[in-house]
């Protein structure tokens, strides 16, 4: 998988993916202009999409009406490093389920790619690629 991401202005940055385009931006009390989501937005964003794919496939595969499936996610800001904690994930599945099946849901739900990559904190390589100084022609 791979993203490209380049700055437009400001704190506007356009995320690439495939032939997937979207809009990175900060609120304008943070210097942008809200013409999109935040990075941690983008974060809880992708948790929560994850989230309610696993629980629509588990009610796809076992023939039960998945529309009006609904998820929110929340999260605090935390200090010392700087970070989003305490992850709340909410499911809201809008049709009666028996106890087997409610079980079969959450399970699922926890199979979710995102969930299971911030459990296990993967390693994360930053390389910088830095141009060079031009050389003055003499």
């Amino acid at each position: 998988m791979e993203v490209k991401i380049t700055h437009l202005d400001h704190v506007k940055f356009a995320i690439q993916s495939r032939s997937h385009s979207i809009i990175c931006d900060q609120p304008a009390e943070n210097g942008g202009e809200d013409s999109g989501m935040t990075p941690p937005e983008l974060l809880l964003a992708s948790l929560g999409s994850c989230a309610g794919f696993y629980a629509v496939q588990y009610l796809k595969t076992r023939n039960l009406d998945d529309r009006g499936v609904e998820v929110s996610v929340t999260a605090d800001k935390l200090k010392q490093p700087v970070r989003l904690g305490n992850f709340r994930v909410r499911v809201v599945c809008p049709l009666p389920l028996s106890e087997d099946q409610t079980e079969g849901l959450m399970r699922s739900v926890h199979h979710c790619l995102i969930h299971n990559t911030l459990l296990a904190p993967p390693e994360i390589e930053i390389e910088l690629a830095i141009a060079e100084a031009a050389v003055p022609h003499s």
